[in-house]
């Protein structure tokens, strides 16, 4: 962290009064991202230890500075420690905007108005900047080719349809994915692609569109940024919505480049199936394997993408094993199930040991509850109960006796229970509670358990529980 104190001292010429970590910064990526500020100015440290993607974000950051598009000034920069300093755009994105001014599919005209904003600058990315870019810095492919195809297409195999539990015929989805990829690569591909030209990477300072996250850029086609933006997960845009602005790019992208619109959309459905592929991929890995549950709340709009297309588009190749994989997902009872609960509130309770630090906020809301269960009575000083934990009866039973551990319940199931009739009126999607003792073991998973059958019983709610602890000793598994 000293390393972009000293940036913004230097930038500045004094030193920073706070530096606070970006709650939700991290992401997928591994960066770890600060704001820092003093004396009314502010600014954004990154520190990251992937050279090559630093290299990449910085020279495309000054590249389109140059050319008046609108992305974070790179203010200071040290590859050789893997730290920048940029300029503060502010905590609104895109998504947050359209998230407060929608009701259902009906989104605000403000939010009609930035998102015609972001589909009239997207060209200038596209072409403008794409003619003289140095795409030898690209990391970790210079284009969007057969190699780039794969890796995408492979992730979303064995990293959601395998983990899912999705039936499908090796050798036969291999050959859709060869025939596939032949006719996304026939595609014009000699433009910039942003590659994750998302809601969540448009910063709205002041209301005006702001550009971040281009690191993964490379050559491309056209079709993969628009369909990224179109068909991006939780913003759930709505068909009409969808083609209104495919439309709106289209005539700002004829402005650029002499457009067949009928050549445009031959391969557009193409790319939207592999972007949906590669966020689903994603989804698997982080919410499957990884275990990290809220990714798995993108896969039902997914799916309802899919479902749009099943019904909407016919691509002028055979994909047959792959639109059968499609099929078992909109059949799956397990990936239904996530489905059903994917618009309310979900509750996330964690038990932990204080001697590590409590679980880390993934959502990024930067809230919720940590209750300290150590001023309770501890099964685990009587060796009767110590190789128990909070989930055994004997221990159930201790704690079920204790006057003191029913008056502390009490006060948390009213507590938490008023944050969630609040949380549930004014539409907010999650809640974090934790619970920590000295081992992680007895007090707090016996706590968190109440808890979360408090929560089922009163119904509304998805309740997610995690032991860290126990997971750690083998000795549970997450339960939904």
């Amino acid at each position: 962290m000293d390393v972009i104190k000293q940036q913004f001292q230097k930038h500045f010429g004094f030193p920073a009064e706070s530096v606070k970590p970006l709650q939700g910064a991290l992401g997928g990526s591994g960066r770890v991202i600060f704001r820092l500020a003093g004396r009314g100015e502010s600014a954004i440290g990154v520190l990251y230890s992937v050279r090559e993607e630093n290299t990449a974000f910085l020279e495309f950051s000054h590249h389109f500075h140059r050319l008046g598009l609108p992305v974070p000034e790179i203010y200071v920069q040290d590859l050789d420690r893997g730290a920048y300093l940029e300029e503060d755009l502010g905590d609104t994105t895109l998504f947050d905007f359209l998230s407060a001014n929608r009701s259902g599919e009906i989104v605000g005209p403000e939010v009609l108005a930035a998102y015609r904003s972001v589909v009239a600058v997207l060209p200038r990315f596209q072409v403008e900047a794409g003619r003289d870019l140095n795409y030898k810095v690209c990391y970790p492919r210079a284009s969007f080719d057969r190699q780039s195809i794969a890796w995408d297409l492979n992730y979303f195999k064995y990293y959601f349809l395998r983990l899912a539990g999705i039936p499908f015929n090796e050798q036969a989805l291999e050959n859709d994915f060869a025939r596939l990829t032949r006719f996304l690569l026939a595609a014009d591909h000699e433009y910039f692609l942003y590659r994750d030209f998302q809601s969540r990477n448009i910063m709205l300072p002041g209301g005006n569109p702001h550009f971040i996250d281009y690191q993964g850029g490379r050559r491309g086609a056209l079709q993969y940024d628009i369909a990224s933006l179109l068909y991006d997960g939780k913003a759930d845009l709505s068909p009409a919505l969808r083609q209104q602005l495919l439309d709106e790019y289209l005539d700002r992208l004829a402005a650029h480049i002499p457009l067949s619109r009928d050549a445009f959309m031959e391969h557009y459905y193409a790319y939207v199936y592999v972007r949906l592929m590669q966020a689903l991929g994603a989804y698997g890995f982080r919410g499957f394997y990884e275990r990290k549950t809220h990714f798995l709340q993108s896969v039902p709009y997914a799916l309802k993408s899919l479902r749009w297309l099943h019904h909407n588009v016919q691509l002028p190749i055979a994909i047959p094993a792959l639109l059968d994989a499609f099929h078992s997902m909109l059949s799956s009872e397990k990936l239904l199930a996530l489905a059903a609960p994917a618009d309310g509130l979900t509750v996330r309770i964690f038990s932990f040991s204080f001697h590590r630090e409590p679980p880390p906020d993934e959502e990024g809301h930067g809230g919720g509850f940590v209750f300290d269960g150590r001023s309770l009575p501890n099964p685990g000083r009587e060796e009767r109960f110590r190789q128990l934990t909070g989930r055994d009866a004997p221990v159930i039973e201790y704690l079920d006796a204790q006057d003191s551990v029913q008056q502390f319940l009490a006060h948390v199931e009213s507590l938490v229970g008023s944050s969630v009739a609040s949380y549930q009126r004014r539409g907010f999607k999650s809640l974090m509670v934790s619970f920590g003792c000295t081992g992680g073991q007895h007090r707090s998973v016996y706590l968190a358990e109440h808890l979360a059958a408090n929560l089922r019983a009163r119904g509304g709610v998805r309740v997610v529980v995690r032991h860290i602890e126990l997971e750690k000793m083998g000795r549970d598994d997450e339960v939904a």
